[in-house]
């Protein structure tokens, strides 16, 4: 079953090929390829050379079906196509490759039939643990995997039992009212989108608990999605529904975008008439149209926490539950006044 393709004859190599041309049995070339496993140094000799010379590689599948476990990882996430997300899932893949576990990307859309489809691809293989990314995976999907006993690893979200990472919305929401009070502002206002993710959420309760409990009241603004075009309908909102606001406090760097152009396009200026601070750092954000004042999350950071709460889990199953918590930086670039 463990075999690699030959390209000449358009089929796989073969362990039984490795072990004829080695003049050794099968279950030597298996345990040639086994960590830990006894075999003498001339035989494991002998089959490295025949291996190299065929072009064999391990089926880490099939050792996994064998086994009932694989080196799979799922990572579980929507709106994967985003500038954030899409840092996640790299950053994710290349810290699951290092750590030598192939990363398995389960994108699903709103619909219960995407849910349906995303647990049985989840069920099919025996995945040695699954990532859920922030945003909209559904508890049912978390429930039925933990049911069906993967260890589980929750990104920018929270559920009773469950291993996490988090970056410290509050604490992040806290860094941005703090820089638009030191620029002078006294109108605040927030955007977001109407059905936010637990962290966006926080990011809007948080900032808007500072303000209150500094004297001043944020206009929350809400649109329809958390993206360009919901900075744009947010930052619309704003200026119909009353005076236009000196600081704007977006809850991620896509609705700052839009928020930012619509505002321009407004003939406001900005910093010198209203500041904009967004969330994430995405690589846009620094880009010269906008360079935009940011709280910036590392999605390296993350992928390394990640790696090693699943290493915790593996090594100690019945350990209580881990979460990980990591503050925020802020980015000052040139959509903030300079401080007052």
């Amino acid at each position: 079953m463990s075999d690699t393709r030959d390209s000449s004859q358009g089929r796989f190599v073969s362990a039984q090929a490795v072990a004829e041309r080695a003049g050794v049995s099968r279950s030597a070339v298996s345990r040639a390829f086994t960590p830990g496993a006894s075999i003498a140094p001339a035989t494991l000799a002998r089959v490295r050379e025949a291996a190299a010379a065929l072009g064999y590689q391990v089926n880490d599948l099939a050792r996994g079906l064998l086994a009932n476990r694989s080196r799979l990882v799922g990572l579980v996430t929507s709106d994967a196509d985003t500038p954030f997300r899409a840092q996640m899932i790299a950053a994710l893949s290349h810290a699951l490759i290092e750590r030598s576990n192939v990363p398995a990307i389960i994108s699903i859309g709103p619909t219960a039939d995407d849910v349906a489809n995303a647990s049985r691809q989840l069920l099919r293989y025996r995945a040695e643990a699954t990532v859920f990314l922030s945003g909209s995976p559904p508890a049912s999907l978390v429930e039925i995997t933990r049911r069906n006993g993967q260890p589980l690893i929750l990104v920018n979200r929270a559920e009773i039992g469950l291993d996490s990472v988090h970056c410290d919305d509050r604490d992040g929401a806290q860094q941005a009212f703090e820089a638009l009070c030191m620029a002078g502002a006294s109108r605040f206002a927030v955007v977001n989108t109407a059905n936010p993710s637990p962290s966006l959420a926080a990011r809007e309760h948080g900032f808007a608990e500072f303000a209150a409990a500094s004297g001043f009241e944020a206009r929350i603004v809400r649109a329809g999605r958390a993206d360009y075009d919901g900075g744009q309908e947010a930052a619309r909102q704003l200026l119909e529904s009353g005076p236009a606001p000196d600081a704007v406090f977006c809850v991620n760097d896509l609705m700052a975008f839009g928020t930012l152009d619509h505002l321009r396009g407004a003939g406001l200026r900005v910093p010198d008439d209203v500041s904009v601070i967004g969330f994430d750092d995405v690589p846009i954000a620094a880009w010269s149209s906008y360079s935009l004042t940011t709280l910036r999350q590392d999605p390296r950071r993350i992928a390394r926490e990640v790696v090693s709460i699943l290493d915790r889990r593996l090594a100690e199953p019945d350990s209580p539950p881990i979460s990980v918590y990591f503050r925020v930086e802020l980015v000052v670039r040139e959509t903030v006044r300079a401080r007052r």
